[in-house]
C-alpha cells in the first residue's frame, strides 16, 4: 500500500478534498494507495476531527515542545516515517521545514501554495497579487527545495481577479480550485510511483 502522510496546521480544507478524493475516486482499488495519518504541529487544529471522523490516524508533534526548528523537524520526521509515507503532503502546514527535513524526504514531498509561482511566494499573496494589479491569481502544487515555494511546478490553476475584489474573496475562489488540482497532481504522483 502506498501511503500518504499529510500535514497541517489549521481547518485542513486541502487534506479533507484528498480524503475526499481517495473515497469517492477509489484509491486503494485503484491505486493501492490510502491517507494512512494526518499529522499537525498544532493540537487544536480543526482538520484533526474530520480526519479522525473518517477512521484516520492523527498525530500532533506540538513546535513548541522544542527548543530548535532542527529538533521538531527531526521528531516530526521520525513521526512521519512511522506511517512509511510513500508521499508526504503539506496542505496548510504553516511552518518553513529545514533543508534536512527536506531532503529526508525528496521526491516524496509535496505542497500546494495559493499563488501561480514563481509570483508571490511567502504569506499574504491574495493581497500582494492585488496590490500588484494582476488579472489573474491562482494556485500551484510543487515539490518542495529547500528554497521556500520554489521546486518543479506539478499543477496549476488559474482564476481570474474581479473588480472589486477583496483579499478574502480572492482566496475564497482560489481555495475552491486548490481543492480540485491538489488531488488531481496526487493521483498523478501515485501513478509514478
Amino acid at each position: 500500500m502506498k501511503n500518504i502522510v499529510i500535514l497541517i496546521s489549521g481547518g485542513g480544507s486541502n487534506m479533507a478534498a484528498i480524503v475526499r478524493a481517495q473515497q469517492q475516486g477509489g484509491w486503494r482499488e485503484q491505486l493501492n494507495a490510502q491517507v494512512a495519518a494526518v499529522i499537525s504541529n498544532r493540537a487544536d487544529a480543526a482538520g484533526l476531527a474530520f480526519a479522525q471522523a473518517q477512521g484516520i490516524a492523527t498525530r500532533v508533534v506540538d513546535h513548541k515542545a522544542f527548543a530548535s526548528r532542527e529538533a521538531f523537524d527531526a521528531a516530526l520526521a521520525d513521526a512521519v516515517d512511522g506511517y512509511q509515507p510513500a508521499l508526504l503532503v503539506l496542505a496548510g502546514f504553516m511552518r518553513i521545514l529545514t533543508p534536512a527535513f527536506v531532503q529526508r524526504f525528496d521526491g516524496r514531498l509535496i505542497n500546494i501554495h495559493p499563488s501561480l509561482l514563481p509570483a508571490f511566494p511567502g504569506l499574504h499573496t491574495h493581497q500582494r497579487a492585488l496590490d500588484a494589479g494582476c488579472q489573474f491569481a491562482g494556485a500551484t502544487v510543487h515539490q518542495v527545495t529547500a528554497e521556500l515555494d520554489h521546486g518543479p511546478i506539478l499543477a496549476q490553476a488559474v482564476v481570474p481577479v474581479l473588480a472589486g475584489d477583496t483579499a478574502d474573496a480572492l482566496a475564497a475562489r482560489v481555495l475552491s480550485q486548490e481543492h480540485l488540482i491538489y488531488p488531481e497532481a496526487i493521483v498523478k504522483m501515485l501513478q509514478n510511483i
